[in-house]
């Protein structure tokens, strides 16, 4: 994760605003001053004109403290935050994320400044649109995201939910479109005609297109372009494989050819 060293090392700036920025600034002990273009310490102290971040690595920096800023108000949700949700998190972290030491330390810093800061999980997830809106996929990494975590302690919960649905508005997805995500984790419908958006009802034409589109949209090639981080770029390649799983087991089921 190159644009994290860089942070850290304090050797570049960012100039991403509003409650992600907060949040950023924050969790790395400095924030960049759009003004005089200067890198700034806790003490207020310049440490004289800094690079700037590239495009793609502030998208990605954006979608590491959103995904990590969002999660903190989702467990905090019930008013309690649970062993075993933390826990989740950490799992998250390094069997979906596959994170390494420091960027775990950065995960988890991220995490509980977003705990104890005054922006809201809305506040978070409608920046994150206006970053990522152009990019569907990203949008639905993200809510897949957060049903994953949400449902690691086995539940659920209805609080839970009323976030992630807040989301979903910010996200202007349908409701059809979230109940195929959720039914990934609470079965509401088959797990694989889910994965592929769709349900038992679908013709077999119609399954076969959406096998295709959605091959398009999550190869790991297309998904590498949008300039995720890296290790989310893994939890992308996950969902292509659930696709190929998912179309593969139909494809038994029905004798496609």
């Amino acid at each position: 994760m190159g644009w994290l060293g860089k942070i850290v090392g304090g050797t570049i700036g960012f100039a991403l605003g509003g409650p992600l920025g907060a949040i950023a600034g924050a969790a790395f002990g400095h924030a960049f001053d759009n003004s005089e273009n200067r890198y700034l310490a806790d003490d207020g102290m310049r440490l004289g004109q800094a690079e700037r971040l590239s495009n793609t690595e502030e998208a990605q920096m954006t979608f590491f403290v959103a995904a990590f800023s969002m999660l903190a108000k989702l467990v905090k949700a019930d008013g309690r935050i649970a062993r075993e949700e933390v826990a989740s998190i950490e799992q998250f972290m390094v069997y979906d994320l596959h994170l390494d030491a420091q960027s775990r330390v950065v995960a988890m810093n991220i995490f509980h400044t977003a705990l104890e800061s005054r922006g809201s999980f809305e506040d978070f997830a409608t920046q994150f649109y206006t970053q990522f809106q152009m990019q569907p996929q990203l949008l639905e990494v993200m809510v897949d995201i957060l049903l994953r975590v949400s449902i690691a302690d086995g539940a659920l919960t209805a609080t839970e939910e009323k976030l992630i649905l807040k989301a979903v508005q910010a996200f202007h997805f349908s409701d059809a479109r979230y109940q195929t995500l959720k039914s990934k984790y609470v079965r509401s419908i088959d797990k694989h005609y889910a994965t592929l958006g769709t349900d038992a009802t679908a013709s077999n034409e119609e399954i076969k297109k959406q096998y295709r589109k959605l091959v398009h949209e999550y190869h790991p090639d297309k998904i590498a372009s949008k300039g995720l981080p890296e290790e989310f770029t893994r939890f992308a390649e996950t969902k292509f494989r659930e696709i190929q799983e998912a179309y593969d087991t139909i494809k038994k089921e029905r004798h496609l050819k």
